[in-house]
């Protein structure tokens, strides 16, 4: 019997892709979403076992889908695809229980193996994200961000200076440039001006 599936992502194309794709390899699709306010309805409404999201879609991310997926109880396996490698954000993956994670670029290479190992109740994160080091574990306590730089991560990607978070927050404003410093380094950003506020806004959509 194949494996029911919702699938998402706002790109005609790469929607239409993944469908012919999942189709030809015997999957039947429930649903094909372009945001993720539908994806989630769909999640609701066929209770499939697995969901695949694009991380980044309008009106709901697809982590923001997982969350709300986690809060109302549903059961739905969320399988992520996205470009991004980034520690920070694999980690908040597996925060919300998200079973699955493939780079977009790889995802065929990876995608059949994924929802197979997902619809027999294991997680499958791709060793895809980081070649150079197949060792190098997501999950590791030094590259949590804590809830106090989580939040000046929210405050810079809606542009508020250090001056400006500090006053919000009644702490130093060479506090805030510490955590900004902390969080540089956890995110593996280079260290030149503006490089946290430009990782901050291309990534405000999943900053939650």
């Amino acid at each position: 019997m194949s494996v029911k599936l919702i699938i998402a992502d706002d790109h005609p194309l790469l929607l239409k892709g993944l469908k012919d794709f999942l189709e030809e390899n015997n999957y039947e699709i429930l649903g094909a979403a372009s945001d993720g306010v539908i994806a989630l309805q769909m999640i609701e409404k066929f209770n499939p076992p697995i969901a695949i999201l694009d991380l980044e879609m309008p009106k709901m991310t697809g982590m923001e889908v997982a969350k709300e997926c986690l809060k109302r109880g549903l059961k739905t396996r969320i399988i992520l695809l996205t470009l991004h490698r980034e520690k920070y954000i694999i980690q908040q993956a597996k925060n919300l229980n998200i079973s699955g994670y493939l780079l977009k670029n790889f995802a065929t290479e990876d995608l059949i193996n994924c929802i197979q190992k997902v619809s027999e109740g294991e997680d499958y994160f791709s060793n895809l994200i980081f070649p150079k080091d197949k060792n190098l574990s997501p999950t590791s306590t030094s590259d949590k961000l804590t809830p106090s730089e989580i939040k000046i991560l929210r405050l810079i990607a809606d542009g508020v200076t250090s001056k400006e978070i500090a006053d919000k927050l009644f702490i130093a404003e060479r506090t805030v440039e510490k955590h900004r410093s902390n969080i540089i380094n956890k995110l593996k950003l280079d260290k030149k001006h503006n490089s946290l506020l430009i990782w901050a806004k291309n990534n405000k959509g999943i900053l939650f």
